[in-house]
């Protein structure tokens, strides 16, 4: 009796347990309601400062405006001002502040409105931060720049400064384009209809366009020839070069002024509108603005510098080996350190146009001599400077083929939208 009571009662205490254990497991398993996580907010910067709980406020500085002016309006003692400029000349100086510039106050955004931060921007990438709070510092940062490459092409009807400005594109790649050409096309003798297509660098800021970096590649059809140009780099330098890896530089530039117009060819006997009689013009004359700068075609020494009223006014003779020498006259003035005996370097600045001595208007009379005798700019060829080297051709050739292709298909792009203008001009006319 007693032993089946035993076994009853640990049979009806298994039973509970089990039925515990079963509540147990039931509830730590019950699902827990999902709670939604919060969006936490991204922390704001600007000019490497956290702004979330500032109150930025953006100017121009102004024309004659200093830092005193800017700071001593949001109430900035002199005495911080002073020992600002002072003691951060090294990371910025001051006086080198530019109207038309940005700045930015950075107040504490409260009642106060205490200035916290004074920053200046030096140019689109580079800035200065001041420190206004109990610590004092400055420090400088640049902003990071995208590098995108972009293409443009135009047909010529007046200048290359004209095709590229008038198409919307940045002055600054006329000039770069100039650059690269300036050994072998004479800007001044351009042809109706003359084309050109590259592809470039263009710098971006913030989504903005700031500027224009190297040009990779073009081609410039010039009296119906193309005309290529690489921009490759060897023992740490870059240069241009054709699609055979021959150097674009020459020993001479083409021209010693840039954007102008020929007003006098080189020839045997040309009217002189002063002395109402035909003689010899061995020259070209440039046609530009008083004060143009004129830079040097090649390096040299300068051998002869003067003045001379009844005829080249203000002139200059460059020798540049035992062959050639070349002389610029009617000179408004001299470069500064332009003396005879001077070293000067190609592209150098020797002096600016003007019309000085016998001359009707501002312009410059270039002369070119081989062998102590004139010869016409104009038709000179020049030899070529170092080519691609033969163990980099390889790789030189093997990028021109990457870059041609691409030049092709602009040029192709290019083309199919002519035809396709000219095709709807046609039938308007019907």
């Amino acid at each position: 009796m007693e032993v089946s009571r035993v076994k009853y009662l640990c049979k009806g205490f298994r039973a509970l347990l089990l039925f515990f254990s079963i509540v147990v497991v039931s509830c730590t398993n019950t699902p827990k309601p999902e709670i939604a996580d919060k969006p936490v907010a991204e922390p704001q910067y600007l000019f490497d400062i956290q702004i979330d709980s500032l109150e930025v406020i953006q100017h121009r500085v102004g024309r004659n405006q200093f830092l005193t002016d800017m700071l001593m309006q949001y109430n900035v003692d002199y005495a911080t001002i002073e020992f600002l400029a002072r003691n951060f000349r090294s990371t910025f100086d001051v006086k080198q502040i530019k109207a038309g510039n940005n700045y930015f106050m950075m107040l504490g955004n409260d009642s106060l409105r205490k200035p916290l931060y004074f920053v200046y921007e030096i140019n689109p990438a580079d800035y200065v931060v001041y420190s206004l709070s109990d610590s004092l510092y400055a420090f400088r940062g640049s902003k990071p720049v995208e590098t995108r490459v972009e293409s443009a092409h135009g047909i010529i009807t007046s200048s290359l400064w004209n095709a590229m400005v008038g198409n919307g594109y940045d002055a600054d790649l006329a000039i770069k384009m100039s650059d690269v050409y300036a050994w072998t096309v004479d800007f001044f003798g351009i042809q109706k209809n003359d084309r050109f297509e590259v592809m470039y660098e263009r710098k971006y800021i913030d989504g903005k366009a700031v500027g224009v970096g190297k040009i990779l590649s073009a081609r410039f059809n010039h009296y119906g020839k193309d005309q290529y140009a690489f921009y490759f780099e060897q023992n740490g330098e870059g240069d241009y070069f054709d699609e055979k890896g021959q150097s674009l530089q020459r020993a001479f530039l083409k021209a010693p002024l840039k954007f102008s117009r020929i007003s006098s060819h080189f020839t045997n006997s040309r009217y002189h509108p002063i002395l109402k009689y035909s003689r010899p013009h061995h020259g070209v004359d440039y046609a530009a603005p008083a004060g143009t700068p004129v830079y040097a075609i090649g390096q040299g020494v300068v051998t002869r510098k003067g003045f001379q009223g009844g005829g080249a006014g203000n002139f200059l003779y460059i020798k540049h080996n035992s062959t050639y020498t070349t002389a610029y006259m009617h000179l408004q003035k001299f470069a500064p350190g332009i003396r005879e005996g001077s070293k000067v370097s190609q592209g150098e600045l020797i002096g600016y146009v003007g019309s000085t001595g016998l001359s009707t208007g501002a312009h410059l009379d270039f002369r070119f001599f081989k062998g102590g005798q004139p010869v016409n700019p104009l038709t000179v060829e020049s030899p070529p400077a170092k080519p691609v080297e033969s163990q980099l051709m390889q790789a030189y050739l093997a990028m021109v083929d990457t870059r041609r292709k691409e030049l092709t298909a602009l040029i192709e792009s290019i083309d199919l939208a002519l035809a396709s203008r000219e095709k709807k001009e046609s039938k308007s006319d019907i």
